[in-house]
């Protein structure tokens, strides 16, 4: 590896006294989340350290794309982006860039997409081990939740030929669009990890994309999942590295609670046999695979008032009844509708939904750099909660987040003296940690909405064919 430039000291303390207002202050269990010292680190090992003593570092540029992706709107574009970095360079008296954005897309183009990963992925994993017992199930399970969601992003010819969109859609209407898979922590709800590629083809399934994310759970996790995911080849898997499972049973496997050893009702073990070998895989793995698997499967019935009861059935590699109750294993894969109200947050307040960048290596670098953001703004509830005494997913992410974004503003202007800085810190987190979600349950709403949207027509044509219609009509 080629020798990596000293870091501009001046400009470190200046970086570090941004990030310092929630994430590396002393007292709390998650000191130093992000220092200069970690950036400098994980993309030294990725040798992507750079423009030391420019402008737009490394450093600034983890903070630049940080600062896009939790903002939203005009807020979020390039632009906004680069006026941010000139009013702070004016206020630290440095010289500033330009207003043209060529430089500051060129500098962010170049950050590793692998460093940002392993960013995200460092920090949420010593924040998942620092954890409070309260916050683990039992008091001292760490229960991971994996669930899918898609992505659309900006229609280029580059996006179109990685991430094709649907077949159904007419070519030049639909947008390229993505799929993911992402395991959280119950926790925390930090993401530990995740993954995605094109919606259709080959092995391009949630199920597929898990098997590439088996390596990021430890021995002794539980994975909660959806029916999707429950199937022999993915258990066994998980069990072959002492991961744990709670899913919910796939709707073709039938029931019959007249068989298998019977532990109470509606709860008993069962054994299932290993299919024949799935084209994906070779030989050698299935041959490791065991021939059969001893499950335990359970019952249990959601009662909503003004809602139909529902039964659901759960497959479970906790078959010790002692220690496992059937309640608590049904508590247990409750807890997995978090992943899709997380997911929600990611998607809606961060804007994962649609990505801006243009191509599909940009794509990747908005992704982690997402859940880099994403994974902050939760370990500043996490610290919040403990401080006071809460669990992290009482704490309400939007709000994290407003309050997040105001004291960068403040700090980055240098709006705050040093004095006061605990104590905006201190008030800031107490504040966090009174912004609770809402309890709501049985809550029942219809989708309507009295006002209406903007009558913009949907695309039914190829924006080059709506453009000759209209000249048509104009000549």
């Amino acid at each position: 590896m080629s020798s990596v430039p000293e870091f501009d000291d001046r400009r470190s303390s200046r970086f570090q006294s941004i990030v310092n207002a929630f994430l590396s202050q002393s007292g709390l269990p998650f000191a130093h989340v992000l220092s200069v010292e970690r950036i400098e680190r994980v993309f030294a090992k990725h040798g992507n350290l750079f423009a030391a003593s420019a402008i737009y570092s490394t450093a600034v540029m983890v903070w630049s794309f940080l600062g896009q992706v939790l903002r939203d709107g005009k807020e979020a574009s390039c632009q906004a982006a680069v006026a941010r970095v000139v009013t702070y360079c004016q206020q630290q008296d440095t010289e500033p860039p330009t207003a043209d954005t060529g430089d500051y897309c060129k500098a962010r183009a170049k950050l590793s997409a692998a460093a940002l990963r392993e960013l995200a992925q460092e920090i949420a994993g010593e924040v998942e081990d620092q954890a409070a017992p309260t916050w683990l199930f039992k008091d001292k399970y760490h229960a991971k939740l994996i669930d899918g969601f898609t992505f659309t992003m900006p229609d280029t010819q580059k996006n179109q030929k990685k991430f094709p969109h649907p077949r159904t859609q007419t070519r030049g209407v639909g947008l390229p669009i993505a799929r993911a898979v992402a395991i959280l922590s119950l926790a925390t709800a930090c993401v530990m990890d995740a993954a995605y590629g094109p919606y259709s083809g080959k092995e391009t399934g949630e199920s597929a994309l898990m098997r590439t994310l088996l390596g990021s759970l430890s021995k002794g996790d539980i994975a909660v999942m959806d029916r999707y995911y429950c199937s022999f080849w993915m258990i066994a898997m998980l069990l072959s590295q002492g991961t744990q499972v709670c899913a919910r049973k796939h709707h073709l496997r039938h029931s019959d609670f007249r068989r298998g050893q019977r532990l109470g009702k509606y709860d008993h073990l069962i054994v299932w046999t290993r299919p024949q070998r799935p084209t994906w895989m070779d030989e050698a793995t299935y041959a490791q695979i065991p021939a059969t698997l001893m499950l335990r499967e359970i019952r249990y019935n959601v009662v909503e008032p003004g809602r139909r009861t529902r039964s659901i059935d759960v497959i479970t590699t906790l078959v010790d009844a002692d220690e496992f109750t059937k309640e608590e294993i049904a508590q247990l894969y409750g807890f997995r509708w978090n992943s899709e109200l997380d997911i929600r947050s990611i998607k809606d307040s961060l804007n994962l939904g649609h990505v801006r960048c243009k191509s599909p290596e940009m794509v990747d670098r908005e992704f982690w750099t997402t859940f880099l953001g994403y994974n902050l703004i939760r370990i500043t509830a996490a610290g919040a909660a403990w401080l006071h005494d809460k669990q992290p997913r009482q704490i309400s992410f939007v709000s994290t987040c407003q309050y997040v974004l105001s004291s960068w503003m403040l700090l980055s202007c240098g709006l705050v003296a040093a004095r006061c800085l605990c104590s905006l810190i201190a008030t800031s987190l107490s504040q966090i940690a009174s912004c609770e979600v809402g309890n709501r349950p049985g809550r029942l709403e219809p989708r309507v909405l009295k006002r209406r949207r903007h009558g913009y027509k949907l695309m039914q044509q190829p924006r080059h064919v709506l453009r000759s219609k209209l000249r048509k009509k104009c000549t």
